[in-house]
C-alpha cells in the first residue's frame, strides 16, 4: 500500500516538487502499477525464454569492402598549415 507520506518521502529524493492534487493523483497511480505487478507475479514464466528485447532483432553489419582513400599528400594539401607531414593548428590548450 502507497501512501501520501510515501509519495512526499519519494517527490523528496527525487527533488520534485509536487501540488497536493498530484500527490493524491500519483498515490492513485502508483497503487494501480504495484496491483498490476502483483498480477504479474502470479504469471507463470517457467518456460519462457529470458530475451533482451520484445523483438526478434540481431546486430546487422554492412560487408566491409576495401575502398581507396585520400592520400596523406592530399589531405594536407587541402589544410591551411601543415608542418612535418601533419595538420597544424593553433594551440588551444595552456
Amino acid at each position: 500500500m502507497i501512501s501520501e507520506k510515501d509519495v512526499r518521502y519519494i517527490a523528496g529524493l527525487s527533488r520534485i516538487h509536487l501540488r497536493d492534487e498530484e500527490i493524491e493523483s500519483l498515490t492513485k497511480d502508483l497503487e494501480n502499477i504495484l496491483h498490476y505487478v502483483k498480477k504479474l507475479e502470479k504469471l507463470d514464466i517457467a518456460h519462457v525464454n529470458p530475451t533482451s528485447h520484445v523483438l526478434p532483432l540481431k546486430n546487422v553489419y554492412r560487408e566491409d569492402t576495401i575502398t581507396p582513400s585520400l592520400q596523406q599528400s592530399e589531405a594536407l594539401r587541402i589544410s591551411g598549415e601543415t608542418s612535418k607531414g601533419s595538420f597544424k593548428v593553433p594551440k588551444v590548450i595552456e
